[in-house]
């Protein structure tokens, strides 16, 4: 839309393509950097589920939504838990991640939660540095919070 809008105040076609075939190229060469993992996040008090890219940077979970870079994140985490199950109702939201997706919820340092979920095939990737960790200690089910 604000695309049509730059054209109607007279900026050039070729100036609104040349800026979307950059954003378009920009998200593209961060997600195939080294450990990126494709994710959905859902934010403390949030209800919908955001697409996007992640990666692990030691202790600090950085996110970036697609396709277009309005939401990003630099969480640093204290803790990490993988659900032991999903429920119907989530699965369903998650529906692009396959049949079982893998969940986990974060704690970051200042106390806030989020919640990130990917494909099975990125479950050591997505546990980041807390994937050393016993997986006994590391689950739990969907709503309770983190022992």
């Amino acid at each position: 839309m604000i695309w049509a809008i730059l054209a109607l105040l007279g900026v050039p076609l070729w100036l609104c393509a040349i800026a979307i075939t950059v954003l378009v190229f920009r998200n593209r060469t961060l997600r195939k950097r080294s450990g990126d993992i494709p994710v959905r996040i859902l934010r403390s008090g949030k209800k919908r589920w955001i697409r996007g890219h992640a990666i692990w940077v030691s202790d600090v979970f950085v996110w970036r939504a697609s396709p277009a870079s309005w939401n990003e994140g630099l969480e640093q985490v204290k803790d990490a838990a993988v659900h032991e199950h999903v429920d119907s109702q989530t699965a369903k939201k998650l529906h692009g991640l396959g049949d079982s997706p893998i969940v986990a919820s974060i704690t970051l340092v200042d106390g806030g939660v989020i919640d990130v979920a990917t494909r099975p095939e990125h479950h050591s990737a997505l546990m980041g540095p807390f994937a050393s960790l016993p997986s006994a200690e590391r689950t739990q089910a969907v709503g309770h919070s983190p022992q």
